[in-house]
């Protein structure tokens, strides 16, 4: 017998068979599932709906892959807005942003600057008491490590978020993510501002971290006023962003350059 003829024998009558019949109402819901196709069509990737729903709710938080769009800047990107931020008279950092705002900026400013005020405020404190006292020995002071850590990091990550959600309680439209990044950014001033306050007269250290505190609350208070208006409420929060950027100023002079 012909091979061929085995493949042309009726099959629908055997036990457990399916016959190769898609009704028109199968068709139709495969061809909407699939794309317009015939018959069984394969299941694609996740949606990104899915994606998104995924990443609104709070597991989004704590995945790395959430946070890595904030990180996708280059050099020319980042050196454009750390000198913005030495020019606080625009108020426009936000409109630089755009819809980029980034994390690197924060992280990399804050750390450099907890290396810088650890190292210099010591040298600072070596040069004192070379000048006043030379018998005397000088050790590396640690603590201050631990001092500058807790206070720029502490201040960088906790301000912007007392901010955010005392503006989302007034009814005003916030982001955390630019609050981190105008914040990380205007404390770019003080990492030059710490290698002047190596200048042993104390006179000319408190008028160049006034000069830099101020410079820095300006940037602060007129990209926020930008940001979300001016009524009365959010002036006075306006008010409280400029002293708590003053007040960080002080404690870099008072503690790191006694």
């Amino acid at each position: 017998m012909d091979e061929s003829s085995y493949w042309n024998l009726p099959s629908s009558h055997l036990l457990g068979s399916v016959p190769a019949v898609v009704n028109e109402e199968s068709e139709a819901s495969y061809g909407r599932r699939g794309g317009g196709g015939r018959g069984y069509q394969t299941l694609g990737p996740p949606t990104e709906g899915f994606e998104q729903q995924s990443q609104n709710n709070w597991k989004g938080v704590f995945s790395i892959s959430s946070y890595t769009q904030y990180f996708d800047v280059d050099t020319d990107v980042v050196v454009n807005r750390l000198i913005s931020s030495f020019y606080p008279a625009g108020g426009d950092f936000f409109n630089k942003i755009g819809a980029n705002p980034d994390l690197y900026g924060l992280i990399w400013i804050t750390t450099t600057l907890v290396f810088m005020l650890a190292a210099f405020g010591n040298c600072a404190t070596y040069l004192i008491q070379k000048r006043t006292d030379r018998t005397t020995t000088w050790s590396f002071d640690v603590g201050y490590v631990n001092a500058a850590a807790c206070g720029i990091y502490g201040y960088s990550l906790v301000v912007p978020v007392a901010f955010y959600f005392l503006l989302r309680y007034l009814g005003s439209n916030a982001s955390l993510i630019r609050f981190w990044c105008m914040w990380g950014y205007s404390l770019s001033i003080f990492i030059p501002t710490a290698f002047l306050l190596l200048i042993p007269v104390e006179i000319l250290r408190w008028i160049i971290i006034l000069v830099a505190g101020t410079a820095s609350s300006c940037f602060v208070t007129l990209n926020l006023t930008s940001y979300i208006g001016g009524s009365n409420d959010l002036r006075m929060m306006m008010i409280a962003a400029f002293l708590l950027q003053m007040a960080l100023a002080i404690f870099i002079k008072v503690w790191f350059f006694p």
